[in-house]
C-alpha cells in the first residue's frame, strides 16, 4: 500500500463483524492494485457503538479522505459513520441470508437529509465499486493515482471482446 499521508492511510475499510471481510476485501483488493493505502477495522454499530462513535470522531483528524463501511442485515453502520464525521462515507450492503442484502440496501440507501451515504450495489461487486469510488475522490487531488485509476479503467475496457466467442 502506498500513498499514505503523515497522520495514516486515505482510506478506512469499516465493517459490523468477521463475516463481512470476505465481501469487504473486494474494496481492499481494488485499493491494492491502484496503490491507494488503506485501514481496516471491525466497527459494529450495534455492539462497539463507542468505537463507531471514537473512529468517526477522529477520521478526518488521521488523515482519512474516504471511509468504505459494509454492513448487513439492519446496516446501521454506514449511517451511523456519516454522521459523526465529514469524511465522505460509500455504503456497501452486505449480503444477508434471510433477505438477501436488499433490507441492508434499504437501510443505507435511505438516508436523511443531511447525512449522505453514496450507497454501492450489494455485496462483492458493489465492494468492489466501493474501492472505485474511494480511489476516485483521491484522484481528484493526486495526479498520480487519477492516471492510475485512467489505465486501470482502459485496462478494464480492453479486455472486454468485441464479439462473443
Amino acid at each position: 500500500m502506498t500513498d499514505e499521508t503523515l497522520t495514516g492511510p486515505p482510506v478506512g475499510i469499516i465493517m459490523g463483524s468477521t463475516s463481512d471481510w470476505p465481501t469487504m476485501q473486494e474494496a481492499a483488493r481494488i485499493l491494492d492494485e491502484l496503490g491507494v493505502a488503506y485501514e481496516t477495522r471491525i466497527v459494529s454499530a450495534h455492539r462497539t457503538p463507542d468505537r463507531l462513535w471514537d473512529y468517526g470522531k477522529t477520521a478526518a483528524d488521521r488523515g482519512l479522505r474516504a471511509i468504505i463501511a459494509g454492513a448487513g442485515g439492519a446496516a446501521h453502520l454506514p449511517g451511523m459513520m456519516a454522521s459523526k464525521t465529514r469524511v465522505p462515507v460509500i455504503g456497501v450492503p452486505v449480503q444477508t441470508k434471510a433477505l438477501s442484502g436488499v433490507d441492508s440496501l434499504y437501510s443505507i440507501v435511505q438516508m436523511p437529509r443531511g447525512f449522505p451515504v453514496a450507497t454501492m450495489a450489494i455485496g462483492a461487486a458493489g465492494a468492489a465499486n466501493a474501492g472505485l469510488m474511494a480511489a476516485g475522490i483521491l484522484a481528484t487531488a493526486d495526479p498520480g493515482l487519477a492516471a492510475r485509476l485512467d489505465k486501470w479503467r482502459a485496462d478494464l475496457a480492453a479486455s472486454i471482446p468485441e464479439t462473443p466467442e
